[in-house]
């Protein structure tokens, strides 16, 4: 087995990706990156039936927004096929596998009989003698062991025995020639050069089984590392009924993806006590050893503070991209030019104090709208004679200001003081002349993104 340490995410193009998966992706991901090796990616697009071109799509959609980069081209299990076929014939020619002529009408016949209930169907075909074999379709199966034990050495839950005799004799080739996925999935990953197979727990059992094609081939076991799932807050396996789990639905709710890297990493394996880490922290520190063998429990609240905690740091260009991605995936108007500029000047005064993306646009509002500014009835409740007649003042006052941030301060506060009223009292008018709403950013963090020009031209508005 190669030194390069190598892993891969092999989803199945049948739906959306869940968030399950995007975690699995990330775990495979920052363990390849973190060490200098290889992460690829494997459509299992074996079931023709149920796969699409359009979940494939989304799925790369997906990994791209999550910002986990792959290695090489994308790998189609289904185009493998014929070397998945050469594999069982090789298993065929060395005993390791056997024709099986019985019928699916025998075999449901065996099934049937209440003391074969929970049994394995014992096939007559197994150590029959070829010449004896009908001119008759056939699956070839794996010749599994009937006595001892088969040790999975789990890098995540440890040493799990599967007593031999509760394997059966899968089937690897079915009688159209065409391979089954226990099978494929083996090949393609010995062919990949996959040295780690890190994978949801529900694969467990399907180790064991792989495990004997892998020897039955002379082929090196790669190291098998099975997460636990991830449950909803109630402690129940995750589903819809607990919220989002398309990874897409949280791209469009306004979820950065920093973020969400940084929560998925930490939502089922730990460093210490670190709750808030960068990308290069988390593969520096990743490793198999910290992930958990309990379930893991998704909580929004933790979700958001730590997204809040990278908006605040994110770069404000790679932010405003952030912003373009998660309008296009909610379905929503985009930002045209002027807005984008506008954006760009308002993200340093805002950033530091939202969760999520749409929080974010809500308070960079008063950039992104223009004159005449609607004014929101509550914010309408601020502005009277007596304020307007103190807006006209401020416009007056403003027009000499040099528009700095403390010789806003200044001029503001000595307007306020010669009306006798505090600098709130003030505010509330400029919040609705401003932006139209009561709840706004700081009004000095207004006027200096809005400018000179344009604060102006909105308090004359309203105090017309």
């Amino acid at each position: 087995m190669s030194d390069q340490i190598v892993t891969r995410f092999a989803p199945s193009p049948t739906g959306y990706l869940h968030i399950g998966g995007a975690r699995t992706a990330l775990f495979n991901w920052l363990y390849a990156r973190g060490r200098g090796g290889k992460f690829l990616l494997r459509i299992e697009d074996t079931d023709r039936e149920r796969s699409t071109p359009e979940a494939t799509t989304a799925i790369l959609q997906g990994l791209d927004w999550l910002g986990l980069d792959y290695d090489g081209e994308v790998v189609s299990q289904f185009e493998g096929a014929a070397r998945h076929a050469e594999v069982a014939h090789q298993m065929l020619e060395t005993g390791g596998a056997y024709k099986c002529f019985s019928t699916q009408e025998e075999i449901a016949a065996f099934r049937e009989q209440p003391e074969n209930k929970g049994k394995m169907f014992p096939s007559p075909w197994r150590d029959a003698d070829p010449s004896t074999y009908p001119d008759a379709p056939y699956v070839i199966r794996l010749k599994a062991p009937r006595e001892g034990e088969t040790v999975i050495a789990d890098a995540v839950q440890g040493d799990v025995t599967i007593r031999n005799d509760q394997l059966d004799d899968m089937i690897c080739l079915r009688s159209d020639g065409t391979p089954t996925y226990m099978l494929a999935v083996v090949v393609d990953d010995h062919d990949m050069g996959v040295t780690h197979v890190i994978r949801g727990d529900d694969h467990l059992v399907n180790a064991a089984r792989q495990m004997l094609v892998y020897r039955a081939m002379g082929w090196d076991v790669p190291t098998f590392a099975h997460i636990p799932l991830i449950h909803g807050p109630d402690g129940k396996k995750l589903s819809k009924r607990h919220g989002a789990v398309g990874l897409e639905q949280y791209q469009a709710m306004g979820y950065p993806a920093s973020g969400m890297r940084n929560y998925l990493a930490r939502l089922g394996w730990s460093h210490g006590d670190d709750e808030f880490f960068t990308d290069e922290q988390a593969k520096e520190w990743f490793d198999i050893t910290g992930i958990n063998k309990a379930p893991a429990r998704l909580d929004f609240k933790k979700l958001e503070n730590i997204c809040g905690q990278h908006i605040a740091i994110t770069e404000d260009a790679q932010l405003l991209s952030e912003i373009e991605g998660y309008l296009a995936a909610a379905e929503k108007p985009a930002l045209d030019s002027a807005q984008k500029d506008a954006l760009l000047r308002t993200l340093p005064f805002i950033k530091g104090s939202v969760k999520i993306l749409p929080q974010l646009l809500e308070k960079a509002h008063f950039s992104l709208t223009q004159r005449p500014i609607e004014v929101e009835e509550k914010a309408a409740k601020a502005l009277d004679d007596v304020s307007r007649g103190i807006l006209r003042e401020l416009t007056f006052a403003l027009q000499r200001a040099n528009w700095s941030r403390e010789e806003l301060e200044t001029v503001v506060g000595q307007v306020a003081e010669a009306h006798g009223l505090g600098l709130g009292k003030v505010a509330g008018p400029m919040r609705a002349a401003l932006a139209g709403r009561a709840a706004t950013p700081s009004v000095f963090d207004m006027m200096l993104v809005l400018g000179q020009e344009e604060t102006l031209a909105r308090l004359d508005d309203q105090a017309a």
